[in-house]
């Protein structure tokens, strides 16, 4: 293997990745495993309160890439807007107390709620809580979602529709977070990818098992589906971005594995497949 392809100094885990661990034992594994890294759900973090993950996370020597997830600002009522930015401010907060730069954003969807409407809603809650982020010095990185999350989960389905609102919201401290599982389809990919270029804020690898059994919990590792990681992560490079490469994987077939050997193969996975 050249020595280039054994660096794995930029190599993120989600703690989604590993969900039946808890926040500590994500943390244990990530130092047995050498992965730097470490991307922190909100699960893991209830039940130590922000404060203590904070403290643990920090002792730990990892570094942290972001906190998941915040978002979820669409709603028929304006209650149930208003509500989804206060709990975005909150969450905001949170990242700052453990150390996250950046607040990864699932932004919405409802079925009540035309897509158009959803995403106007989406700019309109984003500037609202933007200044939150901005005075506690923490990044929104805006995800586009797969097309077949439209009815609950995002509005946002396209690197277009991400960038699109980014240039409405017009702020430095709002980019986007990349997934492969949700954009690799995209023929404008790396035309997307150039044109967000300084707003890449977040790279997210797995791989789309085939054939795909559930669509929301059947992802795999890197190098065991269709998507061409490498050549999605060179574009990512090519216009400019250098951050942690974030394995996040939804897959109830690999969180019922031993997680050791889970972190064993997602190890060997980014090694041979980005």
């Amino acid at each position: 293997m050249p020595e280039d392809l054994k660096d794995t100094s930029r190599l993120c885990l989600h703690t989604i990745t590993t969900k039946p661990w808890t926040l500590e034992q994500c943390i244990d594994g990530c130092l047995r495993h050498d992965i730097p890294w470490i991307t922190v759900w909100r699960e893991h973090i209830e039940p130590y309160g922000a404060k203590e993950a904070g403290r643990l996370l920090r002792e730990s020597g990892l570094k942290v890439a972001s906190l998941c997830r915040g978002g979820f600002f669409v709603s028929a009522s304006g209650r149930g807007r208003e509500d989804a930015r206060n709990e975005n401010r909150r969450i905001i907060d949170e990242a700052a107390e453990i150390g996250a730069p950046l607040v990864v954003l699932v932004c919405g969807a409802d079925p009540e709620v035309p897509l158009p409407e959803a995403r106007q809603q989406i700019v309109d809650s984003i500037h609202h809580i933007e200044p939150h982020a901005k005075a506690a010095e923490v990044r929104l990185a805006i995800e586009p979602l797969h097309p077949m999350y439209a009815d609950t989960r995002s509005a946002v389905v396209t690197m277009d529709q991400a960038n699109n609102l980014l240039l409405a919201l017009g702020s430095p401290w709002v980019g986007l977070a990349v997934d492969v599982y949700h954009v690799w389809w995209d023929h404008f990919l790396r035309a997307e990818i150039q044109r967000a270029h300084e707003s890449l804020f977040a790279f997210h690898v797995c791989d789309w098992r085939v054939p795909t059994r559930d669509l929301l919990n059947d992802r795999t590792v890197m190098g065991d589906g269709c998507i061409n990681v490498p050549q999605i992560r060179g574009w990512m490079e090519e216009f400019g971005y250098r951050g942690p490469i974030e394995v996040e994987i939804f897959s109830e077939e690999l969180w019922a594995m031993d997680p050791e050997r889970l972190l064993k193969r997602i190890k060997n996975g980014y090694l041979r497949s980005t």
